[in-house]
């Protein structure tokens, strides 16, 4: 099965849920501030906080204490009752900034189903290409845990099969959880089904028929998935083949969401570029081209630059541009940010380049990976940055 129940840990009743779910670990990477106030909002409570190393703080230079502090605090919440386990899937109801929800089902993937390599024949795939140095700090902190938490959404072509199962769950008890999210990020509930062998049974005949080339494509948390993916395969070799098959490391906390939720929308993921002036406007600009057009800034000027037409094949072409800008500039800089907003503001506070990117049409995602393969790195959001997946639930990978 590509996808499988398990037997995750939950924060206990006596958690404060609030406090204890919180933002994936690499958001808000140039916006430190987010990250101190939420900080301050957890206080010493018990929170996935504690156990996550976000990026907004991976050059400061104390990594071994941070990666320490998370081991300390794995092994502190499963040995003090904070957190407690439940056997099964889990069927959630997350109503985002704007009001509307999106369904997903939280379970378990097999790893030796997926791969992130551009080329490849696996059912699971990544769908932008994987930034290779941005591995080793999440391999340093799995490599080394007991937990895992994560913000890994796989899309699905399934049609309502989700939110048809949720409503199930809904007509038969009350929640795992319902709780309000921190940090204006909405409300989340959870329904366990401990009974699931028929739905994920269900779940690979749907996905099996939809695409059986692609029968998932990651859309949140490429790079977190590819370290799992690599931990796994560092372990696999010194195990036996019946300790394979069962092997915690071998599966990753996801949850599976159709890629037509009407809630789920594509939204680029604009570049600043930091240490670079006109001229890299202008570079950029002479190394794309078609009858389409996007938006740079820099110091309040506003510059067109051609791109083609198709989402993804403009994307490409800026990216393509301005990684060739940065292999011969050493003193820029780029970073990926959400958000029309966030991306002005960075720029206009760091006197950089604010580069607003086209989007990706959904409806072609999974036609493109299939022929294509991966699209350039960060090439699309889904929603708000805000609306990004919460860490919540938890699950043994030693």
């Amino acid at each position: 099965m590509i996808i499988n129940k398990a037997e995750f840990l939950v924060p206990s009743a006596s958690v404060d849920k609030t406090r204890w779910a919180v933002i994936a670990c690499d958001q808000f990477t140039s916006q430190r501030e987010y990250w101190q106030q939420l900080a301050r909002e957890v206080g010493d409570a018990p929170s996935t906080l504690s156990l996550i190393y976000p990026e907004a703080y991976l050059k400061d230079g104390d990594k071994e204490k941070r990666i320490a502090d998370i081991r300390n605090a794995m092994k502190r919440y499963q040995e003090d009752g904070s957190l407690v386990p439940v056997n099964g899937v889990i069927l959630t109801d997350r109503t985002i900034s704007d009001g509307r929800h999106r369904h997903g089902l939280v379970a378990a993937l097999d790893l030796e189903e997926y791969e992130f390599t551009p080329v490849n024949d696996a059912h699971v795939k990544a769908t932008e290409r994987t930034v290779e140095e941005r591995l080793p700090a999440r391999i340093e902190v799995r490599e080394g845990a007991s937990l895992e938490c994560s913000h890994v959404m796989l899309l699905t072509q399934i049609g309502g099969f989700v939110c048809e199962e949720l409503k199930k769950a809904q007509k038969r008890g009350k929640p795992l959880y319902d709780f309000q999210l921190n940090m204006n990020g909405g409300r989340l509930k959870g329904y366990l089904v401990d009974d699931c062998d028929g739905l994920l049974a269900k779940l690979e005949e749907l996905t099996a028929a939809a695409n059986d080339k692609v029968r998932y494509a990651v859309g949140d948390g490429n790079h977190s998935l590819a370290t799992a993916k690599r931990c796994w395969e560092k372990i696999r070799p010194s195990l036996s083949e019946e300790e394979r098959k069962t092997h915690p490391a071998r599966f990753a906390t996801v949850e599976v969401v159709d890629i037509f939720e009407e809630s789920l929308d594509f939204e680029p993921i604009h570049r600043v570029l930091f240490n670079a002036g006109e001229d890299a406007v202008k570079y950029i600009a002479e190394r794309c081209g078609g009858d389409a057009r996007v938006k740079a800034v820099f110091r309040g000027k506003e510059y067109v630059v051609p791109v083609r037409e198709n989402g993804s094949d403009a994307i490409a072409d800026l990216q393509n541009a301005m990684d060739s800008y940065l292999a011969s500039h050493k003193e820029a800089g780029i970073d990926y940010v959400h958000g029309d907003n966030y991306v002005a503001k960075i720029a206009a506070d760091n006197d950089a380049i604010a580069v607003f990117m086209p989007t990706v049409q959904k409806e072609s995602l999974f036609d493109y990976v299939a022929r294509r393969g991966v699209l350039p790195r960060k090439s699309f959001s889904m929603g708000n940055a805000e609306d990004k997946r919460y860490y919540y639930e938890t699950k043994k990978i030693k």
